[in-house]
């Protein structure tokens, strides 16, 4: 299985979750399942933020090799799941990619067991100070638990 996570930049949420989400598959021992990301507006070879590598590396994840890649330059149309950080995301991806409207979800939408759940998006902590990147990385934390989850059971 591949799956691609998707952000604005990928130098955020969506790098965070590629990374940490491959931390988590080796640490399950799951084998069959890569993992991908990137950002509509990503600047290609742009570096994750001082902050993200910070807060990943109080998950034992060092980023310092993730680069980012722009949506257009990625392998999305192979990818078996696309996980988004938000609907906006979500919407963006289906309008430049119609085909692939069935693989498409929000992270928060695709392993919610609650449908009644009205915020579906993890808000962006561009900008904002390693506090607001802690809050992000825990909501993707989450989200990832439970997409291991879907894998092993």
């Amino acid at each position: 299985m591949k799956i691609m996570f998707i952000c604005t930049g990928n130098i955020c949420r969506s790098a965070m979750a590629h990374k940490l989400m491959e931390k988590k598959l080796k640490d399950n021992n799951i084998k069959d399942v890569e993992v991908y990301s990137c950002g509509i507006y990503a600047y290609d070879g742009d570096v994750p933020t001082d902050e993200a590598r910070e807060v990943m590396q109080e998950y034992g994840v060092d980023m310092s090799m993730h680069r980012a890649t722009n949506i257009a330059h990625s392998k999305i149309k192979e990818m078996d799941l696309i996980l988004c950080a938000t609907t906006s995301h979500k919407s963006a991806v289906m309008r430049m990619y119609p085909e692939l409207k069935d693989k498409v979800y929000t992270m928060k939408e695709y392993i919610n067991d609650d449908k009644e759940q009205k915020d579906l998006d993890i808000k962006d902590p561009w900008g904002y100070g390693i506090e607001t990147y802690r809050f992000c990385a825990a909501e993707i934390d989450k989200c990832l638990d439970k997409l291991i989850q879907k894998f092993v059971n």
